[in-house]
C-alpha cells in the first residue's frame, strides 16, 4: 500500500486516494478482515495487480478509475434479497453518464458498463457471511484510454466526457452507490430491476452466453425477480442465473474461442 495517501469524507465513505496500490479490491479486503469499519473506500490512480472477473487481470493502461468500497450489510450477503452486482451497476453508469439517461451507455448483464457496444468499464462483487461479514466492490474503467487488448476493442470514459477525471467519477460513484442502496433497502428489488431495464439491452437484442464450453443464443427479454437473465430462445423462456454475456454470431465466437485455447 502506498505509504502517503490524501482522505476525504464524501457522501458517508472515507475516501483515500493513492497513487498507487497493487489491487483495491485486495487492501479492502485484507483491512476488513482486520476488522475495519464500513464505509472505507479506496481509489487507487494506479493498480499493479488489478483483478476483474473470472479470475482474469485488469489491464491498467494509466489515468483509469480503480475503485474498492467495503461494506458490511445487516441482510444475509449471499442472499438474492441482496442484489450488489445490479445496485452497484446503477452507481457506475449514474456516476460514468454523469445522471444521463443516454442511449450510448448500456449496462451488459449484470454489471459491465459499455459505450457504444464496446467495454468501458466492470465490477467485481466479493462477500463474505456469518459473523464479521462484508462485501467489497471493486469499479474498474478505463477512464483517458482504453488499453489494447488482441482481438477487442476497448472503450474509454473520454470518448464520451472529454473533461473525465478518475477522481470526480470515484466521488460521484460512492453518491450514486449511498443512494441506490437506500432504494434497496427501503423499497426492494423492484425499483432497482426497472432501473436496470432503463439502462441494459433492448427488448429483443440478440445475445450469445456462454458457459465456457457451452453457448446459448436468444433474445434479450429482460431480468427476473431475482435478477437472473430472461433469455428467449425461439418458443422458450430460459432463465440464466451464470454466464458471460456474449455478442456478434454465434459461428464466429466459437471459432475465436477455440482458436483462443489453441494459443
Amino acid at each position: 500500500m502506498s505509504a502517503e495517501f490524501v482522505r476525504e469524507d464524501v457522501s458517508g465513505w472515507r475516501l483515500e486516494l493513492h497513487d498507487e496500490l497493487p489491487s483495491t479490491s485486495d487492501v479492502c479486503i485484507e483491512r476488513a478482515d482486520l476488522g475495519e469499519a464500513e464505509g472505507l473506500a479506496l481509489l487507487a490512480r494506479r493498480q499493479t495487480k488489478g483483478r476483474g472477473t473470472r479470475g482474469r487481470t485488469w489491464a491498467d493502461p494509466g489515468d483509469s478509475l480503480a475503485l474498492s468500497v467495503l461494506m458490511r450489510p445487516e441482510r444475509n450477503v449471499s442472499s438474492v434479497s441482496a442484489p450488489w452486482s445490479f445496485i452497484s451497476a446503477l452507481a457506475y453508469y449514474d456516476a460514468l453518464a454523469d445522471g444521463v439517461l443516454t442511449p450510448r451507455l448500456r449496462v451488459k448483464w449484470p454489471n459491465d458498463i459499455l459505450l457504444d457496444g464496446h467495454k468501458l468499464a466492470g465490477i467485481l462483487v466479493e462477500a463474505s457471511g456469518g459473523e464479521g461479514g462484508w462485501v467489497v466492490i471493486g469499479f474498474g474503467a478505463n477512464i483517458r484510454r482504453a488499453p489494447e487488448v488482441e482481438g477487442r476493442t476497448l472503450a474509454c470514459l473520454a470518448q464520451y466526457d472529454p473533461e473525465a477525471e478518475a477522481a470526480v467519477v470515484g466521488r460521484r460513484v460512492l453518491a450514486a452507490l449511498t443512494r441506490w442502496r437506500a432504494v434497496w433497502e427501503r423499497e426492494g428489488f423492484a425499483p432497482i430491476r426497472q432501473a436496470w431495464l432503463e439502462r441494459g439491452p433492448h427488448r429483443g437484442a440478440p445475445l450469445v452466453v456462454s458457459g465456457g464450453k457451452t453457448y446459448v443464443e436468444g433474445e434479450f427479454e429482460g431480468i427476473g425477480e431475482g435478477g437472473e437473465l430472461l433469455l428467449r430462445c425461439g418458443p422458450e423462456l430460459k432463465r440464466i442465473v451464470t454466464g458471460e454475456i456474449l455478442y456478434g454470431d454465434i459461428a464466429l465466437i466459437k471459432m475465436e474461442a477455440q482458436n483462443a485455447s489453441g494459443r
